[in-house]
């Protein structure tokens, strides 16, 4: 018999929402002894199955839910069934000739809490971010190998939030071979170097994807600004589409020196070195102001602000800071794209820190549309987490 999880009183709500997280302080008592990322039975306080989960003992999301369905078995089949689903999911950019970089399997979206697996060219990204994905990784691995042959899996469970699973970062080949140093992918009509080894996230932020679809042809004949440009992706894009000029901004002088190669890929003459700069971004965008620099375009895609409620006042601040600074160095008629990867701020409030933002520069702004994370990356219903990446593209008067 599988041990269980007996949920306290009105605390099994979550789940009848289909939420996959069970919070420790939701659990009334274990009953046998689970072993860490082992299936354990989720049970209502008057004894009700409600569904099957993988057990985690050192993190404050006790258990994730793999099933509502309390008579499915966990156990090798369903982790194909599962991965196979995400797959056939993603048959519009499986079809596509000017895309060969996606997400497969995105998560708790995809019912595979803690799995992420990420395709470049020929090589598989993946991700085991919690216990119950780290015991079953061995068995996903060989699935995914029946199901989607290529030349290698890589591993990049390197990620922050593994910690709070009790688990080391890992990092390394899985099935096949080892990727280049680089690998070229495609992204509607361009060219990217990725490194997959050590690059930002699984090498390159392919949840962007539809948005630099949208932002790009309002970058025509523009001079553009893409600030946390990181490999040059939304900037190339907008130098295929004609823009007069482009300026990346960005902390790492590595990612900068792979803009450099990515824009060589893409655009005959290249950019000129000043066009590339190295530093805090914060301090360049008032070196820009003060020097009345201006520009038709800027793109704000920054790093997560923030990763734990008690830091969410100091993100908003950050977010406020550097779209003031933005809205400050925009012409009449200028296009923003702003975005937050950060979870914990919510669309709504986003939204209000970009405006007090545009109250303070004395600047009229309207939203032209909300933005979020590309379709290869869902958003289950019952799972708002899921929502992490939201944006808004404004026109400045």
């Amino acid at each position: 018999m599988l041990p269980a999880i007996i949920l306290n009183q009105g605390r099994d709500y979550s789940v009848s929402r289909r939420h996959p997280w069970i919070f420790s302080g939701a659990i009334n008592r274990v009953e046998g002894t689970p072993e860490p990322g082992g299936t354990v039975a989720i049970r209502a306080a008057d004894g009700t199955p409600l569904g099957l989960a993988a057990w985690s003992p050192e993190s404050q999301i006790r258990a994730r839910v793999w099933s509502l369905d309390p008579a499915e078995t966990i156990d090798d089949a369903f982790f194909e069934r599962r991965l196979a689903a995400a797959i056939a999911g993603r048959s519009v950019l499986l079809a596509s000739d000017t895309t060969n970089a996606f997400r497969l399997v995105n998560a708790e979206a995809d019912g595979l809490p803690g799995v992420t697996v990420d395709r470049y060219d020929s090589h598989l990204v993946c991700q085991f971010t919690t216990t119950g994905a780290e015991r079953w990784k061995p068995a996903i691995v060989e699935s995914l190998t029946r199901l989607w042959p290529c030349a290698g899996i890589y591993e990049r469970s390197d990620a922050d939030v593994r910690k709070h699973e009790g688990l080391e970062p890992v990092r390394g080949c899985l099935a096949g071979a080892e990727p280049p140093e680089r690998i070229e992918i495609r992204e509607n009509g361009c060219r990217f170097l990725v490194d997959i080894r050590g690059g930002h996230k699984t090498g390159f932020y392919l949840d962007q994807r539809d948005n630099r679809a949208l932002v790009t042809p309002y970058t025509t004949s523009a001079d553009v600004l893409d600030v946390f440009s990181y490999t040059g992706a939304f900037g190339i894009m907008a130098r295929q589409a004609g823009a007069a000029s482009v300026t990346h901004i960005d902390l790492s002088s590595d990612a900068l020196a792979l803009a450099r190669e990515n824009t060589r890929l893409n655009v005959c003459d290249g950019d000129a070195d000043e066009n590339f700069i190295a530093g805090n971004t914060f301090e360049v965008l008032r070196t820009f102001r003060d020097s009345r620099r201006s520009f038709d375009v800027i793109v704000l895609d920054p790093p997560k602000f923030g990763d734990a409620r008690k830091h969410v006042m100091a993100a908003c601040r950050g977010y406020k800071d550097i779209n003031l600074l933005a809205l400050k160095l925009l012409r009449p008629g200028g296009i923003l794209a702003t975005f937050s990867c950060s979870g914990l701020v919510t669309p709504d409030l986003f939204h209000k820190v970009v405006a007090d933002a545009a109250v303070d520069a004395r600047r009229d702004v309207q939203v032209i549309r909300r933005l979020q994370q590309a379709s290869d990356h869902p958003e289950g219903l019952g799972f708002p987490e899921g929502l992490y990446l939201k944006g808004l593209l404004c026109r400045v008067s």
